[in-house]
């Protein structure tokens, strides 16, 4: 699992280190679960991510990664106070969000034996 709390939209180098991670352990075959929280949770927005860039001039946005990682198996997640923190609803949230998690749900894999965690 990896937890991206900290990490602010608005800083888009800090974007590439977490997402392209998930890319390379889901294409390891690992089970990879992304769960944006915090700022991070803005990510899960439709038309955020896609304006974001993790360099400039950069051809691929951070959809685009959200999207390289997705199609090798990572799960992506909203936590359920950003959606009214951000104003968000489901309908809101980008194709690629496996949908919406609290932090029962969080900690219960963060204890888990079997569970590893990154957080940025």
């Amino acid at each position: 699992m990896i937890v991206m709390a900290n990490t602010d939209p608005r800083n888009g180098e800090e974007l590439g280190a977490p997402i392209f991670q998930a890319t390379v352990a889901a294409a390891m075959e690992f089970e990879v679960e992304v769960v944006c929280t915090a700022t991070a949770g803005r990510l899960m927005k439709k038309g955020v991510a896609e304006k974001l860039f993790v360099k400039p001039g950069s051809p691929k946005s951070v959809l685009d990664f959200i999207k390289d990682a997705h199609e090798a198996g990572a799960k992506f997640y909203c936590c359920s106070p950003n959606l009214d923190l951000f104003g968000m609803t489901e309908a809101d949230l980008i194709p690629e969000c496996a949908g919406i998690v609290g932090g029962a749900y969080v900690i219960e894999r963060v204890m888990s034996d079997d569970y590893k965690v990154l957080t940025y």
